[in-house]
């Protein structure tokens, strides 16, 4: 499959998923990634961001020897769920971008779970 085939299906799976958070009016916690890094970050019903993480912060950066990684998208997903806790969010609407649901994607949020992001 080419680049431009896989970007399509994946277009065409977020723009379904978006429709529906518009349609529910919900809080959204947004995973963006690429093959050296992992981004998440949690955007309120107006489109604003609210808090976010990534493998780019230094405090993150300092403990891993690879940010591209499942033990890197475990530490953003851990500091997104208690970057939210503080701010009082805890339900959110898990936005994985049409990323398929494995692997990193998954890993992020199983930490986020974890550290007491419901969704």
């Amino acid at each position: 499959m080419s680049v431009f085939k896989k970007k399509l299906a994946r277009m065409r799976r977020y723009s379904k998923s978006r429709n529906n958070f518009k349609r529910l009016q919900s809080i959204r916690l947004v995973v963006h990634r690429t093959s050296r890094n992992m981004y998440a970050q949690v955007i309120s019903v107006d489109n604003f961001v609210i808090v976010s993480a990534s493998t780019l912060e230094k405090n993150i950066r300092s403990k891993l020897l690879y940010t591209g990684n499942k033990v890197s998208s475990t530490l953003v997903g851990k500091e997104i769920a208690i970057r939210a806790l503080k701010k009082g969010i805890k339900n959110v609407s898990f936005d994985r971008s049409g990323f398929k649901y494995h692997g990193r994607i998954k890993e992020l949020a199983d930490s986020a779970r974890k550290h007491g992001l419901r969704f």
